[in-house]
């Protein structure tokens, strides 16, 4: 879609920012970031409009005051387009702009609490990690792809010239959650593609894009954009993803009960000297082109035992902290995240009406510098 059919059916003016509820979306004169030399931020996911079941859920903003009292600095936001737009081709092109309302107010929440905003398009028409199937056409095979990549550029094109002009210190874009294992090529091509529609809007706005293979590899081919590229820490998932039953392939009984190091049952043993081969070293290399690396979610979910959870968790938090690299958690409240996660064998402590695993938050606290 050319630009100019862009703007007529959107209706956004090209003075840029749109209002919010309260007024003008932040536009301060928060300090300049450019790719290749972004703070090291630490924080958490932040899920309201994560699923797409509830589009009228808002961003509490609570969540933002907890972190900036805590010492936390970003906020990574997982979207899924379902909640201002339908899976459904004739629809695509449909954005309920009274949507986006409440993701205003999350950036306006970011500014007042000091905490970037990182918006993430979790479910991005044609793909999403977590049913797939359920796009009506596929963003990375078949013969609709093309249309697929069109609609994502659309909304791209959306979001860039709606937050346009706030500053890169203030908010920054990821571009798609945790690609498949496809060719290099494959992906290189749409992110160059939703890239220059977001550039054409917005010149400067930093972007973050995940790595292939589910977030796991660095993506060499995509090194020349001037992009943020963001991984995850979730290796072993057998630890980080005990009876987690959305796993694909996972049955109470096909893994053991983890442990820390741990040794799978192919006879592999994790520590922390592996994580730093297999999920940091093949990253440097991008690092040398000077290419920034953020984590961009990572966990341990509520079942692992806690002892094992805190000790695996310091492992790759001391190993980010020799890189210089950022990362946030998923999530803040719920079943990965320091309150309401749930755990049984936690000692929990009431703090401003939540149950806070404090030995968690000192964990990340500690390793925040």
């Amino acid at each position: 879609m050319e630009r100019r059919d862009f703007l007529k059916r959107t209706g956004l003016a090209a003075a840029g920012t749109l209002l919010t509820s309260g007024g003008v979306l932040a536009l301060d004169k928060a300090k300049e970031i450019r790719p290749g030399n972004i703070p090291r931020w630490y924080g958490f996911n932040l899920l309201a409009k994560f699923s797409g079941n509830q589009p009228n859920r808002k961003y509490d903003e609570e969540d933002f005051a907890l972190m900036q009292e805590l010492g936390f600095n970003f906020v990574r936001l997982p979207m899924s387009y379902w909640n201002w737009s339908k899976p459904d081709v004739k629809k695509w092109m449909d954005i309920d702009e009274k949507v986006f309302l409440d993701v205003d107010q999350a950036v306006n929440f970011g500014h007042q609490y000091n905490v970037h905003i990182n918006m993430n398009l979790h479910r991005i028409p044609g793909y999403c990690i977590n049913g797939r199937g359920l796009e009506p056409i596929d963003l990375f095979y078949g013969p609709g792809k093309d249309k697929a990549l069109e609609a994502a550029i659309y909304h791209w094109r959306y979001i860039a010239r709606r937050y346009k002009g706030i500053p890169n210190g203030r908010l920054s874009f990821d571009l798609l959650n945790e690609p498949p294992v496809i060719p290099n090529e494959s992906y290189a091509r749409v992110v160059r593609a939703l890239v220059e529609a977001i550039r054409e809007e917005d010149p400067k706005r930093l972007i973050f894009a995940d790595g292939i293979n589910v977030g796991r590899d660095p993506v060499p081919e995509i090194a020349d954009l001037g992009l943020v590229q963001s991984c995850r820490g979730y290796d072993p998932m057998q630890v980080s993803h005990y009876r987690a039953s959305w796993v694909p392939g996972y049955t109470p009984d096909s893994w053991p009960k983890p442990s820390w190091p741990f040794t799978d049952k192919n006879g592999k043993t994790w520590n922390k000297e592996v994580l730093r081969k297999e999920k940091i070293d093949p990253w440097r290399p991008l690092m040398m082109k000077g290419v920034n690396v953020h984590v961009g979610e990572w966990g341990c979910y509520k079942y692992t035992p806690h002892e094992i959870c805190l000790s695996w968790m310091e492992d790759f938090l001391s190993l980010w902290r020799e890189m210089g690299w950022g990362w946030s958690l998923w999530n803040l409240k719920g079943d990965f995240g320091i309150f309401n996660s749930g755990r049984k064998d936690v000692n929990y402590e009431n703090f401003r009406g939540n149950q806070l695993d404090r030995k968690m938050l000192e964990l990340l606290q500690k390793y925040r510098t």
